[in-house]
């Protein structure tokens, strides 16, 4: 059974003012809960309504009905399961092969399929402006599906660090040079922009290396990508033999 302080500490933390006051974060579903259970995460309790999770010792194990979760599930659907953890402290920058940059990510969604892409083709650092959307908020721990214990992800003043970094800086534009025609290194720094605006005027003024990815369609309306598909191309290419 949850209690009623359990009920309302859990949902408060779909708000990031109480996940930062509570230095806690909750991730919903078998696997994406058994990536960060294997992982250096820190358990602070696992809600249940299955008989699994074997290596959580019934202390940090409670096992509730459906009803139960779904008072303290942020999804519309629950899954089985849903597990706090305790938020790490944030890990020196990894200044070595690709980095993504993130300027101004909104889109939970976007962010944690970023942060799966970047697991995907082995990217070690991502970078977030600080008015990116919080890394620990549920839905983007959720999009993650688990690759938010495998890569390190900070939060910083890009245009400090940009200005600063002696690896060369790319960026995606609509007049950019094509990314299938480009010699791309294997270190360097990617910046991807805002859902609606792109990359800020001022990381604009950084970037050494403009590229895009070409339209091919007879009418060449679309006006844009959606950043984590752009994201994806992106590093395919980067990856490319």
């Amino acid at each position: 059974m949850v209690s009623k302080n359990q009920i309302k500490l859990i949902t408060s933390l779909q708000q990031k003012k109480y996940r930062i006051a509570n230095k806690l974060f909750f991730a919903e579903g078998v696997k994406g809960i058994q990536e960060l259970l294997d992982s250096n995460f820190d358990l602070e309790h696992l809600y249940t309504t299955q008989n699994d999770f074997d290596q959580v010792f019934n202390g940090k194990k409670t096992i509730i009905t459906e009803n139960d979760l779904r008072k303290i599930s942020a999804l519309a659907t629950p899954n089985s399961c849903l597990a706090l953890f305790k938020m790490p402290l944030e890990k020196p920058i990894v200044q070595t092969g690709l980095i993504v940059a993130l300027d101004s990510i909104r889109d939970p969604g976007n962010l944690g399929t970023i942060l799966r892409l970047c697991d995907w083709f082995g990217i070690q650092q991502v970078l977030c402006s600080t008015e990116t959307v919080d890394l620990f908020n549920p839905k983007v721990v959720q999009a993650t599906m688990g690759s938010i214990a495998r890569v390190n992800v900070n939060f910083i003043n890009l245009d400090v660090f940009l200005a600063q970094t002696t690896m060369p800086i790319f960026g995606t534009f609509m007049d950019g040079a094509s990314i299938y025609q480009s010699v791309l290194p294997e270190q360097g720094v990617i910046i991807m922009g805002n859902e609606a605006n792109g990359i800020s005027a001022s990381l604009e003024k950084l970037v050494q290396n403009r590229l895009t990815i070409p339209r091919f369609g007879d009418l060449q309306k679309t006006e844009s990508l959606n950043v984590a598909t752009a994201t994806a191309i992106v590093l395919s290419e980067f990856r490319r033999a």
